[in-house]
């Protein structure tokens, strides 16, 4: 009886260190087939009106964020989207670009972003969902300024971890000739 309960207390002990030193889901970059490839399309009517898309943001650093109003996860990540968003307002180098995900009342995102005061277009696009692959959210994508796609990040994002991110993907890029896409 002792030696069960030593060992199912050593299997436990085992089971919350590896879950204490594994990475949360706001750091896990993960693999996808449009990795080093040119991102898909975005496009369509924004929540605040006029129709935008990847294409007009290039040579720029796009976060490319799916995500819905009714997603806790996506609500728990918005701060550091903005956080995110706020660091390169100035310089205008990075931008968050959102894709509704299965959110079909305007009310909750138009809540969202006031509460937050995220101030990035919400593209609604049903296809870019199926085009990039995603399986659930929240889901984002790096995309270079010649629109080429770098990572894949899933579940909520990182303010910290983002820029870290970004700090990489700029310090390749100066290093190496990305291609561009053509328009």
């Amino acid at each position: 009886m002792v030696w069960i309960a030593l060992g199912v207390g050593s299997v436990l002990a085992l089971l919350i260190a590896v879950l204490a030193t594994s990475k949360s889901a706001s750091e896990v970059e993960a693999a996808s087939p449009l990795l080093g490839k040119p991102a898909p399309a975005v496009s369509g009517p924004t929540l605040q009106g006029p129709t935008a898309g990847l294409n007009a943001l290039r040579g720029k650093w796009v976060l490319v964020n799916f995500f819905a109003s009714w997603c806790v996860p996506c609500q728990r990540e918005m701060p550091e989207l903005v956080r995110f968003q706020d660091r390169h307002a100035t310089s205008g180098d990075a931008v968050v670009l959102a894709v509704r995900y299965d959110d079909p009342d305007d009310g909750p995102l138009r809540g969202l972003m006031t509460r937050y005061h995220a101030g990035w277009s919400i593209v609604d696009d049903s296809q870019a969902k199926v085009d990039w692959g995603v399986g659930g959210i929240p889901e984002s994508y790096l995309v270079d300024p010649n629109g080429i796609v770098l990572s894949r990040i899933v579940g909520g994002v990182n303010a910290d971890a983002l820029e870290a991110l970004l700090n990489r993907a700029k310090a390749v890029e100066g290093t190496t000739q990305v291609p561009a896409q053509a328009p």
